[in-house]
């Protein structure tokens, strides 16, 4: 190893010595260097180099480089000051690139399989114009012939950089037939063929022999339709000779424009028929590839187009998603609904509508109906920079399109299509136009259908009924009382506590200030507690809170100890309640201390292992209690937990040391 380090330091004598008498480098730093590459040298030569040992040496001659550039233009600028010539480039200017491509390839050679690592190298060699760019390119392919980025990047290089069509058609051919399965390879190779011909069009139309362009320019086509609407204002002196040369011309131009046209269409269809031969399940891809054609000004862009909508239809006329993106995409063009009257656009919205009742007819679902009722509310309500806005900025009141929202909810639900999101957005819509009685009657229709079971269903239904009793009189009565939570013990009673959650914290709320219907809910909780201990702490804690707030520590006391005595009670549950008595014995309470103690003690029993549990029992004791308690505390402690979780328990005592006297 040694042997390799000394001769491939030797081999920098040359280029350091250059660096020396150029005055780029001090004889000081010159032995810098040759000292900081041979470490790193020495660490690429151990058996097992990382990857970072690569990257550090890379960065150290990159920064080494930097300097000597600086430092180079620093001299020159010197010497013409003095009226000397400026320093010459030599072989050694570039001995630094070389070193680090070196170790590139040695680092790539190691770690084959780091994606990151080649193009780090690619984008080196590209910054700097190095020859082995095509090299590395070819190389990291064969390594990763997978990766259908690598075949883009290549291609893109050759195409744009090099200039070489050719080599970037047979790159991402041979992408295609390794990657058959990549949309982004599809797609970016059409576009290349397009940009091909583009410029073929552009190179006649430079040279004069054609006019015109493959994309669309409605500016232009604006010109062109006054020109020929104005035709007496540009007759020319000669008008025979005039008529006669431009008949020709005009012949000429069109026919090679529908050559270029022409071409444009195969390749078109050509790359389309191929990608979908390979992907016959993608949707996504035909999007692409008529977001392409729409930006094309092709004679048979119709064509094409009919072509493929109808084989999407074709494809995939059961899938929800394409009659949503047929009736939003294929009616709504964000290019014209600017320049729309409100006519207009009532008929792009009737247009669109058609389509979603054709799908409803052969695909009556419930994903159909949610993507047609999320139609309707964008339409209604768009967001700022969503596709919809300028149709419904032309409509005067949105008002007049809720109607046919509302009649889709009331189809979903007689096809028996009603989900839980549905029935919410049914609601909810009535809630926003402020009518609350209709709101009522709907959710007391739905949640006897066919989403009877659904909790935010239930929650969206009792929170209607709790508004509607108390916006009705500023005082309860006891049948409106009663009755409400009458509804609310059978929704609770039949699932469990963690479902309903939030149900349980409104219940609580509104029923806290009515002792007869809180105790009954109480109650309840406590028979389902039995049944469902999992997401009863969060609904117990705020049982006692509410208790301790309405009727004092006493009762809350009372409340927790009752929920303790059942079985599996919690650990946080076990230390809410430990807080609040904490809190009391801080200000002096002793009933506090010893009640939290107590809870000390029973937490423990079950949670003897946790040592934040003891933790937090030593600080109470420190802060409140004895030196002797605590000490107690520490040494059961020590005796219960296992080995493994002494070690952890005496580091956390240990800052309290002092207090403990063994």
């Amino acid at each position: 190893m040694a042997d390799v380090v000394r001769f491939r330091t030797e081999r920098m004598l040359d280029e350091l010595d250059d660096f020396e008498k150029k005055g780029i480098f001090t004889p000081l730093e010159i032995k810098e260097i040759a000292r900081k590459r041979t470490n790193f040298e020495y660490k690429l030569k151990r058996p097992s180099p990382l990857k970072e040992d690569f990257l550090a040496y890379i960065e150290y001659e990159m920064q080494l480089d930097s300097l000597r550039r600086l430092r180079k233009k620093s001299v020159s600028r010197q010497l013409q000051e003095i009226g000397k010539k400026r320093l010459k480039k030599t072989v050694y200017d570039e001995a630094i690139v070389r070193r680090i491509i070196k170790i590139y390839h040695l680092a790539t050679t190691r770690f084959k399989g780091d994606i990151n690592l080649w193009m780090k190298y690619i984008e080196f060699c590209k910054q700097h114009g190095h020859g082995r760019l095509k090299t590395v390119l070819a190389k990291v392919i064969r390594f990763h012939p997978k990766k259908p980025s690598l075949y883009m990047y290549a291609a893109q290089w050759e195409f744009d950089h090099n200039l070489n069509a050719a080599a970037a058609r047979a790159l991402m051919m041979e992408g295609l037939r390794q990657c058959p399965s990549s949309e982004d390879l599809w797609v970016e190779y059409l576009r290349m063929e397009l940009t091909y011909l583009y410029k073929l069009k552009t190179r006649k139309v430079v040279l004069g022999e054609d006019t015109g362009s493959l994309t669309r320019d409605p500016e232009d086509n604006d010109e062109k339709q006054w020109k020929d609407d104005n035709k007496d204002l540009f007759m020319p002196l000669d008008e025979e000779r005039a008529n006669d040369g431009s008949d020709v011309q005009d012949e000429d131009s069109e026919n090679q424009l529908d050559v270029f046209g022409e071409q444009a269409s195969k390749t078109l269809q050509a790359v389309y028929s191929n990608a979908v031969e390979a992907l016959p399940s993608s949707m996504n891809l035909r999007k692409r590839f008529l977001e392409i054609l729409d930006g094309l000004n092709l004679a048979q862009s119709c064509n094409l187009r009919e072509e493929i909508i109808d084989g999407m239809k074709k494809d995939f006329g059961k899938d929800p998603e394409y009659w949503n993106w047929l009736a939003r995409c294929q009616t709504f063009d964000t290019r014209k609904t600017e320049k729309m009257t409100k006519e207009e656009l009532r008929l792009q919205l009737d247009k669109a509508v058609e389509i979603y009742e054709e799908a409803l007819k052969s695909l009556p679902c419930a994903n159909m109906f949610c993507l047609y009722t999320k139609f309707w509310i964008n339409v209604i309500s768009p967001e700022e920079d969503s596709q919809m806005s300028e149709c419904t900025h032309t409509f005067e009141h949105s008002s007049e399109l809720i109607p046919h929202l509302v009649k889709v909810y009331e189809t979903a639900e007689s096809m028996g299509c009603m989900t839980e999101d549905l029935a919410c957005q049914y609601i909810s819509l009535y809630l926003r136009l402020g009518r609350l009685d209709e709101a009522r009657t709907i959710a007391k229709k739905l949640c006897k259908g066919k989403v009877t079971g659904a909790v935010k269903l239930w929650e969206l239904r009792i929170s209607i009924e709790m508004k509607w009793v108390t916006s009705n009189s500023l005082s309860l009565s006891k049948d409106d009382l009663h009755s409400t939570f009458n509804l609310v013990r059978d929704i609770l009673s039949q699932v469990s506590i963690s479902e309903a959650g939030n149900l349980w914290h409104m219940a609580i709320k509104f029923f806290s200030n009515h002792g007869e219907c809180f105790d009954k809910l109480v109650q309840v909780f406590m028979a389902l507690l039995t049944r469902y201990t999992e997401g009863g702490f969060s609904i117990s804690s705020a049982f006692v809170n509410f208790i301790l707030q309405r009727d004092g520590i006493r009762r809350a006391r009372e409340m927790y100890k009752r929920i303790l005595t059942l079985p599996n009670a919690s650990l946080a549950l076990h230390q809410n309640c430990i807080e609040l008595e904490s809190n009391l014995a801080f200000v002096g309470d002793k009933d506090g201390l010893v009640n939290a103690r107590k809870l000390y003690e029973s937490a423990l029993t079950t949670y003897s292992q946790d040592v934040g549990l003891w933790h937090d029992y030593f600080s109470l004791e420190k802060k409140v209690g004895t030196s002797e308690t605590a000490n107690g505390v520490y040494w059961r402690a020590r005796k219960t937990v296992n080995k493994v979780s002494r070690v952890l328990a005496v580091s956390l005592f240990s800052s309290s040391s002092k207090v403990i006297k063994d």
